[in-house]
């Protein structure tokens, strides 16, 4: 339940159009729902604008599917992160509109019509190897219905690729950057651009990058201002905080 359709119902009550009891039934899962292995939190987009974000790693194909599925019954879109194919079959067996998208391993329902945000968020690779981070990034932005360029395969070994994209960059009010190995990516961002740079290090490289700790050192110690990093392999949580920072910017001025 959002804000909108919660002012529907109770100004329908008070035009007499639905009863007391009909409200509280439609109610008597707010805050939350208990389905035993679970407390699906219905309540979640009234307090942070965007309902909860189901997590699949961990939980049985059985779990993921009963969630999505209470999820889903609600006027909100629903988001899946860390999804396999398997995942995947079970959820579309009860919710057929869902989508796969198998690089980011993220399952989206849209039950809301799109209402593109006014600024805009870059979200930029390194490596097409970074690129299933970044995209898990982008669609979770985009679920929150946020315009978003792509920006892919423009790491520091060939710098001239990520500069044919300066006016995109530029025009961006919040920018996510991918990147493995030495992590280099969102510091030289960061010194091209006057907005947020969210570095989202990545678990690709040859052994010395530790699973993408070097990376994540690297970001945390970037000399460039501005520059905020997010866990390994995190897009999800990049794309959460960008979409949240771009809601609350409006244009700038040219």
């Amino acid at each position: 339940m959002n804000e909108e359709t919660l002012r529907a119902l109770l100004e329908s009550i008070t035009r007499g159009e639905q009863s007391v009891d009909d409200a509280v039934s439609k109610l008597k899962n707010l805050p939350f729902e208990d389905i035993g292995f679970a407390k699906v939190d219905h309540h979640r987009q009234l307090r942070c604008g965007f309902p909860e974000v189901v997590y699949c790693e961990g939980k049985t194909v059985e779990q993921v599917a009963a969630i999505f599925s209470r999820c889903a019954a609600t006027e909100g879109n629903v988001l899946a992160t860390r999804a396999s194919q398997s995942v995947f079959d079970a959820v579309s067996a009860t919710n057929p509109q869902a989508t796969y998208h198998e690089a980011a391993r993220v399952i989206t329902l849209r039950k809301t019509d799109a209402k593109p945000s006014a600024g805009t968020i870059a979200v930029v690779s390194a490596g097409t190897s970074d690129i299933p981070v970044a995209e898990e990034a982008r669609i979770t932005a985009e679920i929150m219905d946020q315009r978003v360029t792509a920006i892919y395969d423009v790491g520091v070994a060939g710098i001239h690729r990520l500069l044919a994209h300066r006016a995109a960059l530029t025009e961006a009010n919040v920018i996510v950057v991918a990147a493995g190995m030495e992590g280099a990516l969102p510091s030289v961002v960061a010194g091209l651009v006057d907005c947020p740079v969210i570095g989202v290090p990545t678990s690709v490289g040859y052994g010395a990058s530790f699973g993408g700790l070097a990376a994540l050192l690297a970001m945390l110690n970037s000399c460039g201002s501005g520059v905020t990093v997010v866990n390994i392999d995190n897009g999800f949580g990049a794309g959460y905080a960008a979409a949240l920072i771009n809601r609350r910017c409006r244009d700038r001025d040219p």
